[in-house]
């Protein structure tokens, strides 16, 4: 049997985008996957599907599984040859109990590997506009843990050394332990007048940031219901924050967004409301399932020279097609003499990136604006190549037809629903967890009805906003009960994203008039 091993993982502060390259390498591979309460769904979603994903999480005073009980857990799992991925939030060895961990796994003769994380000491104030050193202000900084029991004889910490001997503090889980850290500084030395900064969910579109003084913090924190998690950052560089302050200005700073596309097409949207602020949270309502009409489609690659037109629909139209043509021992070659039409730019680029030429890309991205695009062009008598999803609208077939034109149309895939438990979901949504929910074609919204269950569509339609990419899906979207509050100007992921930053934009206007 193949031994086993121990990654020790640093997750980072939250954002998925700061996990490191090395950390997501080993989560697609990993055949456990062992984390902790800090570590987000977006992360985990970048795990192997196969992998068995174990909670390990403590809150103050809740512990999932004590760790003597995680130390035998990992161990167990190595020795049964898995590759068991350790998941932890910021860095393992930076009060993540990572050196323990690894200890006893050595001690029981595994192996391991320590992934550095970026640590949230750093990172958090860095989101929330503060920087831990800067030359104006000091050249010097400290963690300390702010988990100390205020009812300790005996501090770790050396208060009367830290006091006043380092310029930036960052303490860290050190919001229930507050009053006694403002206290311990006060009474050290340190200016009652010092400005700190409590940072709450840092890194993530959530992201609370309350500022005050040693003197007062303690009084806010109480009037503000402020919780953990959060961290505690001490100095002058917390005045920096009016001047650095960045990520919050983001347009879609702060929405949670519900993206339901299938999870292979997903990233473009997701890497775009990322880049714009927005929490992207995957929730795939289909899969695109290869269906080939094999019969159909031979018939075409022997005849390729008789047709005059290929229009493409998809991206999924576009790489299967090819994928089958290639695999039949054709090239780009045999597709000389055919005019090729697309619904939009992104399978105009899919097929340019085969180097093929795309004679037609309608204004409007729809079967509508290739009819109407084509309709100058196409004459009757001449033959068009169809390949597409199961299912479609029938409106090309059926112009065709009255036009006069012949059409082969050849089944390329089917957009089944997902394999996804949609409880979840449901209660987040329920729960005023999210701001908006993404459609991009009519069988996102189908599958996702189907997910859900039809009943669901009134409870859920009050609680968020639905954006549609188009028309069609708009429609579809409201044959099944959504209010369609946000439609693409431009029927693209592009568009969407544009879409939602002019809503949320208009949302504060009216925030502000109120």
């Amino acid at each position: 049997m193949e031994k086993g091993l121990v990654y020790l993982i640093g997750a980072g502060p939250g954002d998925p985008g700061l996990l490191t390259i090395r950390a997501r390498q080993v989560l697609e591979q990993a055949d456990v996957v062992v984390y902790d309460r800090l570590v987000g769904a977006e992360i985990l979603a970048m795990a192997n599907p196969q992998a068995e994903l174990i909670y390990v999480g403590k809150i103050s005073g809740q512990h999932a599984l004590p760790q003597d009980e995680i130390n035998q857990l990992l161990v167990e799992k190595a020795a049964a040859g898995k590759k068991v991925a350790r998941l932890k939030g910021g860095d393992p060895f930076l009060y993540g109990r990572g050196g323990e961990e690894a200890l006893y796994v050595r001690q029981q003769g595994l192996d391991f590997e320590i992934i550095p994380g970026i640590t949230s000491a750093i990172a958090v104030p860095a989101y929330a506009g503060i920087p831990v050193t800067h030359r104006d202000a000091t050249s010097s900084f400290a963690v300390i843990t702010g988990h100390e029991k205020p009812d300790k004889t005996v501090s770790s910490i050396a208060w009367d050394k830290i006091s006043t001997g380092i310029g930036t503090l960052v303490f860290l889980m050190g919001v229930d332990n507050l009053p006694t850290i403002c206290r311990e500084l006060i009474d050290n030395g340190r200016d009652p007048s010092t400005p700190i900064a409590l940072i709450r969910w840092g890194t993530l579109p959530q992201q609370e940031v309350l500022e005050g003084t040693l003197q007062d913090i303690v009084q806010k924190a109480t009037a503000a219901a402020f919780k953990p998690p959060a961290v505690t950052i001490v100095g002058e560089v917390v005045q920096l924050r009016e001047h650095l302050c960045w990520v919050e200005n983001k347009p879609l700073w702060g929405k949670r967004i519900i993206v339901t596309r299938a999870r292979a097409q997903a990233s473009e949207l997701v890497d775009r409301l990322r880049a714009v602020g927005a929490q992207a949270i995957e929730f795939p309502s289909i899969e695109i399932q290869k269906q080939v009409d094999q019969e159909a489609l031979q018939t075409a690659f022997k005849n390729l020279e008789y047709y005059d037109w290929m229009i493409f629909t998809s991206v999924n139209g576009v790489d299967i097609f090819l994928e089958e043509m290639f695999s039949y021992g054709l090239d780009i070659r045999d597709l000389k003499g055919i005019r090729l039409v697309c619904i939009g730019p992104a399978t105009r680029a899919r097929l340019e990136k085969y180097g093929l030429q795309v004679e037609i890309t309608p204004e409007e991205y729809r079967a509508e604006g290739i009819l109407e695009e084509l309709h100058r062009s196409i004459t009757p008598g001449q033959w068009v190549l169809l390949p597409r999803a199961a299912g479609a609208r029938n409106i090309l077939p059926e112009t065709f037809k009255a036009w006069g034109v012949y059409m082969h149309e050849i089944t390329l895939y089917q957009a089944v629903p997902a394999a996804a438990r949609a409880g979840n979901i449901v209660e987040q949504i329920i729960g005023g967890e999210f701001d908006y929910l993404t459609f991009t074609s009519s069988s996102t919204v189908t599958n996702f009805v189907k997910m859900i269950g039809e009943d669901k569509v009134s409870l859920i339609d009050p609680l968020l906003k639905v954006a549609c990419i188009g028309p069609v899906t708009a429609d579809t979207a409201r044959d099944l009960g959504f209010t369609v509050d946000v439609l693409a100007g431009e029927y693209t992921i592009v568009g969407l994203v544009q879409a939602l930053i002019e809503d949320a934009r208009d949302s504060k206007r009216e925030e502000r008039v109120q």
